[in-house]
């Protein structure tokens, strides 16, 4: 009874340390009097001008801007510059083939039976087109195909040498209709909840053709609801409808990606980096995804500069790098070129990343709240309390702009989830933080700068900025401090761990073995923390943080194993707590590959049979687990221990599930056994 005292008691005090700032408040007062909303909004509303589809000259365009910018706050050709990668449908880095470029100058679809009328048209409304149509010039009946994007919706219709209207994804039904069935052209509408409310709502949607279909793809437009409907109906009244539809310009083409890259070089570690990123590109508008993190790292890049050149700030100890990027390809271009694109665990010196994708929504407008997702169970970092500590102090402070909206700071913390550029981040071993809002704009055109908020990009920059000030000067004082923050939160998610394990037994202690799964959540929340805990030494590892940070790893043992007991003692006596003592998988796999895998892996090259599994209801890998296993593939650990690291952080899954998964991935030539 006295040692669960002693553990209550130590971890009030602990949490009561953990509750402070992190931040000095000279610097924090600082960071909220220079970071500017206002001027952030700026560059959105600049950046939004440019249709800037990857591989395009519009992305060109807005990469210039953003270069410019940069010379104009004080950045050298040495500290800023384009890097190009070709983008020409055929090239591939890694795993993943480049976009075509894509440039077009004018199109238009109209309606010619049963009477004339424009319904469309490129460039006042650029998403009009889906993006990679190459150019074209078609008049042909149109067929209703309903969603359009499986061989069922084709059954029993002739579509060769017509339009056809669907309401599935742009280059899913391209594929489909005109590279399979013959189709000359292809017209989308949006009908999903978002367009029962917002009829006039265009959705933004890509050929993405592959290397073998660059000479194949023709052109196709996306409608707003009200549009589509209407060709709908007319449709299913019995009329003829007749479309005439023109693409001019060159459309596919060998061009570029541009990444846009600054640095700002640390004094003492200057080899040591940590990194803002945002992606550049998407359709114009597409405002808050992504001009607003672009435009948000744009004025942190200016904020930083001129405070460290006017000597409010000391130079850093560490290297900033800032890059705008084509989301996902580009980046992979990036770190196909730039092998040092590694952190501390690879042998690298980048430390953290603040990636910004959708970061200034107005609040009151799109009901929306910031999410900060945290890093994965593959890549337990400190640089996940910090940011969190960030953003508690971001929320007393009074962030307000003269044309900014009086929203109250709203945000949640969330476990890891994919669908940004943390994502190669974080499989390059990169502590990698995504700040994000999640609103019914996204993808369309309704995301326009009139939904982005001055104060909420100002929330996003003070916490991003401070988050890696902090780190890139952390001194043995703030490491020592950091190590108890970061206890008494590990202290916590120990707790949970249990919990977690508690729950997964409730009403469940029939079950064979479900103890050793409870066992396992815990298990792994030790590993999980302990690796988060040592992370600080990236930051300091000086002799006395070294130290503490040894000192604590007994601690959160020690709490482990009372827990552990505690999950013991509940399922004595129980078939839960008999073992199911299965063989262990003691294979080991190892990456061929740098940078996450590119999506349809290992499935779209696969014979049909094999590939079936995928969709089948024995694979039970889906999402981020697959980015999950794929992460935790580092040479040392077996499929068991991989098995057991996954059913701890997503779900319960069987060995086989993942070494059938694994197995795949050796067969496609992207994994082998040690």
């Amino acid at each position: 009874m006295k040692s669960v005292f002693f553990i209550f008691i130590f971890s009030v005090c602990i949490y009561s340390l953990s509750a402070q700032n992190l931040l000095d408040d000279k610097t924090r007062d600082l960071f909220h009097e220079a970071l500017s909303g206002e001027l952030a909004k700026e560059h959105v509303i600049q950046i939004t001008r440019h249709h800037r589809i990857q591989g395009s000259r519009g992305y060109r365009d807005a990469a210039k801007y953003v270069l410019g910018k940069l010379r104009e706050y004080g950045f050298s050709e040495n500290d800023a510059y384009i890097e190009s990668f070709v983008s020409d449908g055929k090239k591939e880095y890694q795993t993943w083939q480049s976009p075509s470029g894509w440039d077009i100058t004018s199109a238009e679809l109209r309606m010619v039976e049963p009477y004339d009328e424009r319904i469309v048209g490129y460039p006042e409304i650029a998403m009009s087109v889906i993006t990679y149509s190459n150019a074209g010039d078609a008049t042909a009946e149109l067929v209703d195909v309903g969603n359009g994007t499986s061989d069922k919706d084709y059954e029993g219709k002739d579509v060769r040498g017509k339009f056809v209207l669907a309401t599935g994804y742009g280059g899913a039904v391209h594929r489909l209709a005109v590279l399979k069935y013959g189709a000359k052209a292809v017209v989308c509408f949006l009908d999903d909840e978002r367009a029962k409310e917002y009829p006039d709502m265009l959705q933004y949607t890509g050929m993405w053709p592959r290397s073998n279909e660059l000479t194949t793809t023709t052109f196709g437009f996306n409608l707003t609801n009200r549009q589509g409907k209407k060709l709908k109906e007319l449709l299913a009244s019995g009329k003829k409808v007749v479309l005439h539809g023109k693409v001019e310009g060159v459309g596919l083409e060998p061009y570029y990606m541009d990444v846009v890259v600054a640095k700002i070089f640390g004094s003492e570690h200057p080899e040591e980096e940590l990194v803002f990123s945002a992606h550049l590109d998407h359709p114009k508008e597409s405002a808050n995804d992504n001009a607003s993190g672009s435009g948000a790292i744009l004025d942190i890049a200016r904020t930083l500069n001129e405070l460290i050149s006017s000597g409010r700030l000391p130079k850093p100890k560490r290297t900033f790098r800032f890059i705008w990027v084509p989301e996902w390809n580009g980046t992979m271009a990036y770190i196909d070129g730039h092998p040092e694109f590694e952190g501390p665990e690879l042998g690298g010196n980048w430390l953290a990343n603040m990636n910004m994708d959708m970061v200034g929504e107005n609040l009151e407008l799109l009901h929306s709240q910031l999410i900060l997702t945290r890093t994965p169970s593959s890549l337990p970092s400190c640089v996940n309390d910090v940011v969190t500590n960030m953003a508690e102090m971001v929320d007393g402070i009074d962030v307000r702009t003269p044309r900014g909206s009086l929203s109250a700071f709203n945000y949640r913390v969330t476990p890891y989830g994919g669908g940004s550029d943390h994502m190669m981040f974080i499989d390059r071993k990169i502590p990698g933080i995504m700040f994000s809002h999640s609103d019914y704009t996204h993808h369309t055109s309704e995301d326009t700068p009139d939904k982005v908020d001055p104060v909420e990009l100002e929330r996003c920059e003070i916490i991003a900025t401070s988050t890696l000030w902090y780190l890139a000067n952390l001194d043995d004082s703030q490491a020592k401090n950091l190590s108890y923050h970061v206890q008494a939160r590990a202290l916590g998610r120990l707790g949970d761990g249990a919990k977690k394990g508690l729950q997964l037994l409730a009403g469940r202690d029939t079950v064979t073995g479900l103890g050793d799964e409870a066992q396992n959540i815990l298990k792994q929340s030790l590993a999980n923390e302990i690796d988060g805990l040592i992370s600080i030494l990236n930051f300091n590892n000086s002799v006395d943080v070294k130290q503490d940070v040894a000192t604590i790893q007994s601690a959160l043992k020690y709490q482990y194993e009372f827990l552990a007991k505690e999950i013991a003692d509940k399922v004595k006596g129980t078939n839960a707590g008999i073992s199911l003592k299965e063989k262990r998988d003691t294979r080991i796999p190892v990456r061929m590959t740098r940078g996450p895998l590119d999506f349809g892996l290992p499935a779209n090259t696969l014979d049909a049979e094999k590939a079936k599994w995928y969709s089948s209801s024995e694979n039970t890998i889906r999402g981020d687990m697959e980015f999950e296993i794929v992460n935790f593939i580092n040479g040392k650990k077996t499929i068991s221990e991989i098995r057991d690291a996954l059913s701890a952080e997503f779900t319960p899954v069987k060995v086989e599930a993942v070494a059938h998964y694994i197995e795949d991935l050796v067969s496609v030539g992207v994994v082998k056994w040690k």
